[in-house]
């Protein structure tokens, strides 16, 4: 593996956020992108200055100069092309989540064991400011013994394209099921989730799915925690929120209710509101300041899931950093194949449980790594 990784981007409406971090990076050769809109991706490519540019994802495969694909393209084509672009001998980063079945996680786990290649879902909260903020909060021991986690993402889906139309909830869970498993790199065992309420009529038909919210409790293997998330896409009265709060013997951090006010630490019964600070300061300095604005386009016409994602906390440029380290180190970034699979399979899991009024359900084995 050379020093520079030449990336492939494929997919530019979010996608395209990603662009000039990886121009900026010293690892990466922003070497070539990929959208099926032939005057969008020119429209792009010019703006960048990207000369090579494809339409069609079977060719950028067979491209021999490409060494790694970041994926950020609908749901539905995240396992086929994830597998397709291991199968060329490409090393994969992919947007959320990283299959819409359990048999799909496990085709992409067993494709890096016989490939040895990388893979890394691209999850957002476990690289916001927030997260790293309780992170180093919980490695310099301030927190003591972690009790309880909880984390919830709501948020209105009207208005996205066609297939988020009536989703389960939980199949969309990465974003709460990610930091409740990465502070401590926990596993999930097993699940039991309930649903609640009732979506519109004409969005149940789509998945086959009647639940407004969906609300899981996760009990991790070899430990004494659980944690509880919570979901919802419809017909559901709340402003944008992605949060996780943390319960530990020392102190406690609850993410704030209202979008721009402070978070919360409790010290023993004593609460304080907390500003987070930006983390900036871990990433290489080419990149430092893609933690605290969209990157591509004004303000005013950022993609929408920049938008609602209130920027997604930093995060980009600390995903990125992640995956083009490990390229570079031989090392398994976070969350790798396997732990990518473990959270994916908890939102899948976790519907199934719903449907069946709750029932326990266990994680597959290969979701489980030996430690």
């Amino acid at each position: 593996m050379s020093n520079r990784i030449n990336m492939a981007l494929v997919g530019l409406g979010f996608g395209a956020e990603f662009i000039p971090i990886y121009q900026a990076h010293p690892r990466s050769t922003m070497y070539a992108i990929c959208q099926r809109n032939e005057s969008k991706l020119d429209e792009i490519g010019e703006a960048f200055g990207i000369s090579k540019r494809y339409t069609d994802f079977a060719e950028l495969l067979s491209d021999p100069n490409i060494e790694a694909v970041h994926i950020n393209t609908p749901i539905q084509n995240h396992a086929e092309q994830s597998l397709a672009a291991l199968r060329a001998g490409k090393h994969v980063a992919c947007t959320v989540p990283m299959a819409t079945s359990v048999d799909e996680c496990r085709q992409i786990v067993e494709a890096v064991k016989e490939t040895g290649l990388t893979y890394m879902m691209m999850e957002t909260t476990v690289y916001s400011r927030e997260f790293l903020f309780v992170k180093e909060m919980y490695d310099k021991g301030e927190l003591g013994k972690i009790q309880f986690l909880r984390s919830s993402h709501q948020q209105e889906m009207a208005g996205w394209p066609g297939y988020w139309e009536g989703l389960p909830p939980m199949h969309y869970a990465t974003h709460c099921v990610g930091p409740v498993q990465a502070l401590s790199k926990e596993q999930a065992e097993y699940v039991s989730c309930f649903g609640s309420g009732t979506i519109n009529e004409s969005l149940i038909s789509k998945y086959n799915s009647p639940f407004a919210i969906e609300t899981c409790h996760i009990k991790f293997k070899n430990s004494d925690l659980s944690a509880e998330v919570t979901r919802s896409l419809f017909n559901t009265a709340r402003q944008y929120r992605e949060s996780f709060d943390v319960y530990g013997s020392m102190k406690s951090f609850e993410w704030t209710q209202i979008e721009g006010e402070d978070s919360v630490i409790h010290t023993g019964e004593n609460p304080s509101r907390v500003k987070i600070p930006d983390y900036a300061h871990l990433l290489p300095s080419e990149i430092a300041a893609f933690t605290t604005a969209g990157v591509y386009d004004s303000n005013d016409n950022q993609h929408l899931s920049f938008i609602q994602g209130s920027g997604h906390g930093g995060s980009h440029p600390h995903m990125v950093n992640e995956f083009l380290n490990a390229l570079i180190s031989g090392k398994k970034p976070y969350p790798n194949d396997i732990e990518s699979a473990n959270i994916t399979c908890v939102g899948i899991l976790a519907h199934e449980s719903a449907m069946s009024g709750g029932e326990i359900v266990y994680l597959p084995e290969f979701t489980l790594s030996d430690r």
